[in-house]
């Protein structure tokens, strides 16, 4: 059991991560969307680590939809290093000694050199969320370096789940096929494009498993298997039991797509023992039955 403060907490990922942790008997303490904006302020971040006196950080926190962050390039380049260097220097100053798991994403890579991809990959972001990601993810690695923190940097695949905005390809297909009819149509972009997806449960399981083991280092956490958007979308007509039509809207398809994006967690598995355990259908089933809930 440990004490331990996770940012973004009221996200996605963070709202899985409070529920593992608090039922593994850790005492959490929840950087609330309010707090979140604080964090953005240098003062406001010493006092939640000061207050939190935390043995592990989570720091989720992040404008993290890659759409938006073309709407406002400033606003997420800002926002989220400014929340990641405060947060540093708050961990430094106050809780030295605290596993501090920084999370990233596979944005930073960008389209891919390789297939799979491993944390060996030079990063090439290509839009402005994924160019303040890879700035966190440096300047976590130069906390390291520079002042000894135990700054573990988590690449992050695609993830989906329950609980998942429909402005994820996931969450939006699984919507459709929730609250359509039988047969149901779903409108997709390219339906070739293939990624790497994971179980959220299974992500936050990665992010607990590398705090525990506390050594600085970058591990990616994926899947290692890409799936094509045709593939998902079929898929889940027949975990939901309904006949779909697939229907392509040109207009979501982008130029130059990048068509396979596929990661290898052999470091992370190296280093902790860890692998995705939820079947694939589980997370596309539990996905629909989220939304058929909300009808």
């Amino acid at each position: 059991m440990s004490r331990v403060l996770i940012t973004g907490a009221s996200g996605f990922a963070g709202r899985h991560l409070v529920a593992a942790c608090r039922a593994d008997g850790d005492e959490v303490i929840e950087a609330p969307p309010s707090r979140v904006a604080d964090l953005r302020d240098a003062e406001a971040a010493v006092g939640v680590v000061a207050a939190a006196r935390p043995e592990i950080v989570y720091h989720l926190a992040a404008q993290a939809h890659v759409g938006r962050s073309w709407e406002d390039p400033g606003a997420t380049l800002t926002s989220n290093l400014a929340m990641t260097f405060n947060m540093l220097e708050a961990v430094r100053t106050e809780a030295p000694s605290a596993v501090f798991l920084l999370v990233g994403s596979s944005e930073e890579y960008g389209p891919p050199l390789e297939v799979p991809t491993t944390e060996d990959e030079v990063l090439r972001p290509a839009n402005p969320y994924a160019v303040s990601k890879a700035s966190c993810d440096l300047l976590g690695g130069l906390y390291a370096g520079a002042h000894g923190m135990r700054v573990v940097r988590a690449r992050a695949f695609n993830h989906s789940g329950p609980g998942q905005e429909p402005d994820y390809a996931i969450a939006s297909f699984a919507k459709q096929v929730a609250l359509g009819g039988d047969p149901v149509r779903v409108v997709t972009g390219n339906p070739d494009t293939r990624r790497d997806y994971t179980d959220v449960r299974d992500v936050v399981r990665a992010y607990r498993m590398l705090a525990a083991h506390g050594e600085p280092g970058i591990f990616n956490v994926c899947s290692a298997v890409s799936r094509s958007v045709r593939e998902v979308v079929a898929e889940l007509g027949r975990v939901a039991g309904v006949e779909v039509i697939h229907e392509v809207d040109p207009a979501r398809v982008r130029p130059n797509e990048v068509m396979e994006v596929r990661g290898s967690f052999a470091r992370l598995h190296a280093a902790t023992g860890w692998e995705p355990t939820v079947p694939f259908e589980q997370t596309l089933r539990d996905t629909v039955s989220y939304w058929q809930a909300r009808r």
